[in-house]
């Protein structure tokens, strides 16, 4: 190993930040030099992207800058598209720029998972993702620019499919996106509405599972089942999606079909298929085989956790269980992994990741919530508080809780803000028209000699 080691960490998601912060506290300036390559230069609290996508949190303050955060760190904006670790070198293709190889000593793979998509006629055109900031944005802006089309028009039909959202996948992310927006767009028409009613929406959850919301008991998931079903909310169990149309008409497994403006898919997610490209060991998902040591199976100077890493679970008795692939393992999971690296450049012995599952938390919008912690169950308002105080106890850096408090507070102090940004979409499509307009017509004639503009002179049209 080198003199100075180079720490390569692939990703700055959940565990890629918490590592390289953790190793640039704990390693001496000299120590090592910590590079972390990302595609976005920035790490997205994920949990927090319903409230930013409902209004309740900006959605600036759900994202944490890599290069703010880790100062001690060499930062890339780019991906890792292909990796050897026999010869402990990386291809990296920046932003913009020439592809190039990064020589590394220790490993930690850290890339995370992408959106697990079925190959449903209609999908790719018409839906639409839920895991970084720049989709939760989108999708408040499109929920908010369906109101007001559906507002502005008396055609039934146009109003029908405006009003029409359809969710799929019944895990935390696609429940909490789902309630979060159905009570933003409640509120909206409400106050800002009159030709509309809350009972012209028609929002559909479609989930393949006899159940929704995995990670609780059984009770707890049929209790938020009722509780969105008294919202008005249509929740399809035991349904898949068929296809969707090219005029945005939905089928369904249960013979059902409608046409709907919005599709949301929240079904899963899956490995990061970069590491296709690696010669890392691999199981039958796609994940990076680990010891319990967080290390890669046979290579001591290689890392893996989080989603994409099959990492034995010590708390169950059961051969070949392995941890979940949620934040709560991810952080944890960053902090014993940094650990045992700063324990093996000092030639010491890593100690394997144990950690029992505390429970889960989910919003199902303003002060609605179920959470299940350490056996403890809670509905309502208490489960709603509990959300917000155990992740904004979880976002990483103290400037990030502020700011989230911040917003909270002002919450509660002002009225919701429902403003569609729909410029936003397409930021130039304004200009391109303008900018086409003018070649397809003649020059503007130059300024009379009267009207020319004094100091410099009159225009000269080139």
């Amino acid at each position: 190993m080198a003199q100075r080691p180079v720490v390569l960490v692939v990703g700055g998601g959940y565990v890629g930040l918490y590592t390289a912060l953790r190793l640039q506290k704990k390693l001496s300036r000299g120590r090592a030099e910590i590079v972390v390559v990302d595609p976005q230069p920035h790490m997205t609290y994920q949990p927090f992207l319903p409230e930013a996508a409902a209004g309740s949190v900006e959605p600036r303050h759900v994202v944490v800058p890599l290069r703010r955060t880790l100062p001690r760190c060499r930062v890339i904006t780019g991906a890792v598209t292909g990796l050897s670790h026999a010869e402990k070198r990386a291809t990296v293709a920046p932003i913009e720029g020439e592809t190039f190889e990064l020589s590394y000593d220790v490993l930690v793979m850290a890339a995370g998972s992408v959106a697990r998509t079925l190959p449903i006629p209609g999908l790719a055109e018409h839906g639409i993702g839920f895991k970084n900031v720049g989709e939760a944005i989108f999708l408040r802006n499109h929920v908010l620019a369906r109101l007001d089309a559906a507002s502005s028009t008396d055609d039934p039909q146009v109003r029908r499919r405006a009003l029409t959202f359809t969710f799929v996948g019944g895990g935390y992310a696609g429940v909490e996106a789902f309630a979060e927006l159905e009570d933003m767009a409640r509120y909206a028409i409400e106050h800002y509405y009159p030709r509309l009613s809350t009972a012209d929406m028609h929002w559909v959850l479609v989930e393949a599972m006899g159940r929704i919301l995995p990670e609780v008991d059984l009770d707890m998931a049929a209790w938020t089942v009722k509780e969105l079903t008294a919202r008005g909310m249509d929740v399809r169990l035991n349904t898949r999606l068929e296809s969707v149309s090219g005029e945005c008409v939905v089928r369904l497994s249960d013979g059902d079909s409608f046409a709907s403006d919005t599709l949301v898919w929240t079904a899963g997610t899956k490995p990061n298929p970069m590491l296709a490209n690696t010669d890392l060991p691999l199981d039958e998902r796609g994940r990076v085989v680990c010891e319990p040591t967080l290390q890669v199976r046979g290579l001591p100077d290689a890392w893996a956790a989080g989603d994409l890493a099959a990492v034995p679970d010590l708390t169950k008795g059961s051969d070949g269980a392995t941890t979940a692939p949620n934040a709560q393992h991810a952080v944890r999971q960053a902090k014993r992994l940094a650990d045992n690296v700063v324990l093996t450049l000092r030639g010491e012995q890593p100690v394997p990741y144990q950690h029992s599952y505390a429970g889960s938390v989910a919003s199902l919008g303003l002060y609605k919530g179920v959470a299940q912690v350490y056996g403890v169950k809670l509905k309502g308002f208490p489960a709603w508080f509990m959300h917000r105080t155990y992740h904004v106890s979880r976002v990483p850096t103290f400037n990030r809780k502020a700011r989230v408090i911040a917003d909270w507070t002002q919450a509660l102090l002002f009225r919701r803000e429902v403003i569609s940004l729909g410029q936003l979409q397409n930021p130039r499509q304004e200009f391109v028209a303008a900018a086409g307009s003018g070649r397809a017509g003649q020059l503007p004639p130059p300024p009379a000699e009267d009207d020319a503009p004094s100091g410099g002179g009159a225009a000269k049209a080139g």
